[in-house]
């Protein structure tokens, strides 16, 4: 549903979110995260996973996050799915995701550094 614009403050509103989630998927920064958005992805979810990354992220007011879409990663059985790659050369592959894990995984790896090994899976 479309924001209702009733004030030029209501624009600056739109405005300035628009910019932020421009700035989720653009620059380096200390987090990638990457929503896997292959056919298989999407039919289990994960339009509804990179939303409420999206809105997680904005909420928390999390800036050092970039985050991108890619295709099949081959574990169509686990999807919905994401890969966090962190500053120092990690790489985190969860799935079977939903919006609470999601939030999750935003509050315990992305703010607090600590992956959340029950989501994690297991190559």
């Amino acid at each position: 549903m479309a924001q209702r614009i009733t004030s030029p403050k209501d624009l600056k509103a739109l405005q300035e979110k628009a910019k932020a989630d421009i700035d989720l998927r653009s620059g380096q920064k200390d987090v990638r995260i990457t929503v896997h958005m292959g056919t298989c992805g999407i039919a289990a979810g994960a339009r509804d996973v990179l939303g409420a990354l999206i809105d997680t992220l904005g909420a928390a007011g999390v800036k050092n996050v970039t985050i991108t879409q890619t295709g099949c990663a081959g574990l169509c059985d686990q999807e919905p799915m994401l890969t966090l790659a962190d500053k120092a050369g990690g790489s985190f592959r969860y799935g079977k995701l939903d919006k609470h894990k999601v939030a999750e995984i935003v509050r315990e790896h992305v703010q607090r550094g600590q992956p959340v090994a029950e989501y994690l899976i297991k190559v």
